[in-house]
């Protein structure tokens, strides 16, 4: 044999067995996972998933492997977690474990692992010891959080007012709404509704929920390292997100050139302060670009999780106009017609608040949740879950898990409440998610709920132009966000 010949011989030989460990090593690391259906090349688990329809997917591959099983987006490892069980024992059992913010495809290029939802490590519990202080303690000015979105809910009543019991699409004035609210703690003022620029952000906002859950979105996230290249609707997602980062860098700017270190006006301010005093700290977090994802962040998650879900709850209450009617002699009974809702009117309001409670465990706006990461490599239910690998805990899987709602696929106040009519509370109640990652803007979307729903039903009866029995609850597009269908509504004066 020639030397050419043996040289090429030796080259194949190497080149296969590298092949060959290659993949026994890929074999052995899967042996380790939990399991899963077996990946293609490049492709992974394309096969398995429908990128129109990945709720339904999850939920045939938890029929077939389990609660805790491991899919490819590609060639990126997930570990989904599927049921109350599964979740409650990775986030709150473990909670230090699963902690991390994992891959987002859709976005993750846009923040770079900036701002309180994305970061991780050191800057992440920087910014939400700090976010979560300042939100709790947001007596800044002469207004408390509760004033001002009694203040916003009051200028909700009179928009709909205006409309004199005809019918309209409640979309864009809830949202305007909503959004004031964050807009007032964050930039310090809020915006006329009929403000082009606002309605501007606020319709790029809406778009990018409805891009990232749609066809375009979930192919995104499975095949990000060659999509971010490919032309089509899913690339609006990040010009739409620099046009709403060019907004918050710009009112920024306008803070700092009237900044009072003596008296805050919005968190914004407070964050610029704190950068001061952290100005000679090297390990400091507290810096423009956080600062500015940080803003945006609490801008998108504050404008469109609460408005989507007062969507689906105004939806809902025609649907089943004998439940609103309900809570309409509720808020009579304690509030009455002439003073404004407090937030301490809900615990002598058991039914309203099941409702609420019940419009957003159906509503179920965020069921996929935002990816986790394991901080450290560990054993989870007898498998090796190696450091760093994302974890996908469905909130959708808690939130109609057939072993904690008796009724799960269906709208029914009655999962949250007892035998005597009074308010149960369920621990598999987490449209918030649960665990070291909760929404830090819990406590105030859970005020703005109750304030907003109970203002508008304390002066009109909602009613839709079709027959209440032919009102469709499915969400037109489900993928990370199910959003609310378009509707159109009549506000009837009490």
């Amino acid at each position: 044999m020639e030397l050419g010949e043996t040289l090429l011989l030796l080259l194949v030989v190497c080149i296969s067995t590298f092949i060959l460990l290659s993949s026994w090593s890929q074999i052995a690391r899967r042996r380790q996972l939990p399991p899963g259906p077996a990946p293609l090349p490049i492709l992974g688990n394309l096969l398995e998933l429908k990128a129109h329809d990945m709720l339904r997917s999850f939920k045939k591959l938890r029929d077939q492997y389990g609660p805790v099983f491991t899919i490819h987006l590609g060639h990126r490892r997930v570990v989904v977690l599927y049921g109350y069980k599964a979740v409650k024992e990775a986030l709150v059992d473990h909670a230090e474990e699963f902690s991390g913010r994992g891959h987002l495809a859709t976005v993750d290029d846009f923040v770079q692992g900036f701002g309180i939802a994305f970061a991780n490590g050191e800057r992440w519990k920087q910014l939400r010891r700090f976010t979560l202080s300042t939100l709790r303690n947001f007596g800044m000015g002469k207004r408390s959080i509760e004033e001002r979105i009694q203040e916003e809910a009051q200028f909700l009543v009179e928009e709909f007012r205006k409309t004199h019991g005809s019918a309209f699409d409640p979309t864009f004035i809830l949202s305007r709404s909503v959004s004031n609210v964050i807009c007032s703690t964050v930039f310090g003022q809020r915006f006329d509704y009929e403000d082009k620029d606002f309605l501007s952000l606020l319709t790029k906002i809406n778009e990018n929920f409805v891009l990232m859950s749609a066809t375009w979105g979930q192919v995104r996230t499975m095949f990000s390292w060659i999509m971010k290249f490919v032309p089509g609707p899913h690339q609006r997602m990040f010009q739409n997100l620099n046009n709403i980062y060019d907004f918050v860098a710009e009112r920024i700017k306008m803070n700092q050139a009237s900044l009072d270190t003596e008296s805050p006006r919005d968190f914004i301010d407070c964050f610029l302060i704190q950068m001061e005093k952290e100005s000679k700290n090297p390990l400091s977090e507290f810096h423009l670009k956080t600062m500015i994802m940080t803003v945006l962040n609490l801008f998108i998650a504050g404008t469109e999780t609460v408005s989507s879900t007062l969507r689906f709850g105004f939806l809902i209450l025609m649907k089943y106009p004998e439940v609103q009617a309900k809570v309409a002699q509720e808020i009579d009974d304690v509030i009455g017609r002439s003073r404004v809702p407090k937030v301490e009117d809900r615990t002598q309001m058991p039914y309203t608040d099941a409702v609420i409670h019940e419009i957003q465990r159906f509503g179920d706006v965020i069921p996929m949740n935002l990816p986790h990461a394991v901080t450290r490599t560990m054993q989870f239910r007898g498998y090796t879950l190696p450091k760093g690998i994302d974890v996908l805990p469905l909130l959708t899987s808690v939130l109609r898990d057939p072993d904690c709602f008796s009724d799960p696929e269906n709208f029914n106040p009655g999962h949250f409440l007892d035998e005597k009519g009074h308010f149960k509370k369920s621990d598999a109640f987490i449209p918030f998610s649960t665990g070291r990652r909760i929404c830090a803007g819990e406590g105030l979307a859970r005020m703005e709920l109750f304030l907003y729903l109970t203002s508008i039903l304390q002066h009109f009866a909602l009613t839709s132009p079709v027959d209440p029995m032919d009102l469709d609850l499915t969400p037109p597009v489900s993928g990370f966000a199910n959003i609310p269908p378009t509707y159109p509504l009549c506000a009837i004066p009490r």
